[in-house]
């Protein structure tokens, strides 16, 4: 995720940075433009057609059209952003639990429980760098740090590692109960934390695996194109070589409101405009061994 000063217009203007969606559709761009120029070539220098033609009129087709192209592009992003947002309250929602889960162990585990202590100080960080990974569909074994009877040779990457690493948290509270170090309302007292793990990462993963229909996204595309591809023959009479520019800028305007929702609305990956996982992995790590040392 990139982090920026909301207040510095100059470098939001002028500044081009790797996600900007003029890179992305470079080409596209490039395609309308030269569209563009040979259509107006001809409709001006070759075929000759004057104002008085009724091809002039398909101006009033855009007109009407206009709104609800940004309607739909409004709606598009909105929806978006929702799954945006919705994925950074499930990891704040992670970093609430972890904390909360260290803190209460760290209350009902005494310093002579050396090795359990050490064992939910790297466990409860594994499992969010275990679920940024999943989110991504990969497994970063030098971020996996070996716990107390468990460590990387019992991680079965090919299964879903969160599971893995929640069941063993959960199995290790049962046995400390077994061994009377916690008691029965002890486990009642953290089963809530224990259980959001699992609960957060069912919605992240639900966010992930749930892109908006297909229908929607390719009617989306298609009406973005169409509208783009006959603004030349309603303004070439009255804007002439004009146009050119004009279609290229009002093609970017919508393609880009598009590619960038496709951005978020996955929130989980390495895009630039992606939430801070990797950050928020290393803060809960911190933390939590801050509260367990």
């Amino acid at each position: 995720m990139i982090e920026y000063n909301p207040k510095e217009w100059f470098r939001f203007i002028f500044f081009f940075h790797k996600a900007d969606t003029v890179r992305k559709l470079g080409p596209l761009l490039l395609t309308i433009a030269a569209y563009s120029t040979i259509l107006a070539f001809l409709i001006i220098d070759v075929w000759k057609i004057g104002q008085d033609t009724d091809l002039k009129n398909v101006s009033l087709m855009h007109s009407l059209l206009g709104f609800v192209i940004s309607m739909l592009l409004v709606f598009r992003t909105n929806t978006a952003y929702d799954r945006w947002w919705e994925g950074r309250k499930q990891w704040g929602s992670l970093v609430n639990c972890s904390r909360n889960l260290a803190l209460k162990i760290n209350g009902l585990l005494g310093p002579e429980q050396i090795e359990a202590r050490a064992f939910f100080r790297i466990m409860i960080p594994n499992f969010a760098f275990a679920l940024k990974n999943h989110l991504r569909g990969t497994f970063s074994p030098q971020e996996f740090q070996n716990a107390p009877a468990f460590g990387l040779e019992d991680v079965v990457v090919q299964e879903h590692v969160p599971n893995q690493v929640a069941s063993t948290l959960f199995a290790r509270a049962i046995e400390l109960q077994k061994q009377g170090v916690l008691l029965p309302e002890h486990m009642l007292l953290i089963n809530y934390e224990l259980a959001a793990f699992t609960n957060i990462s069912g919605a992240c993963e639900r966010i992930k695996n749930t892109p908006i229909p297909f229908s929607y996204s390719s009617f989306l595309k298609k009406f973005v194109f169409l509208y783009c591809i006959t603004l030349p023959i309603g303004y070439v009479f009255s804007l002439h070589y004009l146009v050119i520019p004009f279609v290229v800028f009002v093609f970017y305007i919508l393609a880009s409101l598009e590619v960038i929702a496709e951005e978020i609305e996955d929130p989980f990956g390495t895009d630039a405009n992606d939430l801070p996982t990797d950050k928020i992995c290393g803060g809960i790590r911190t933390t939590v061994h801050d509260l367990l040392k």
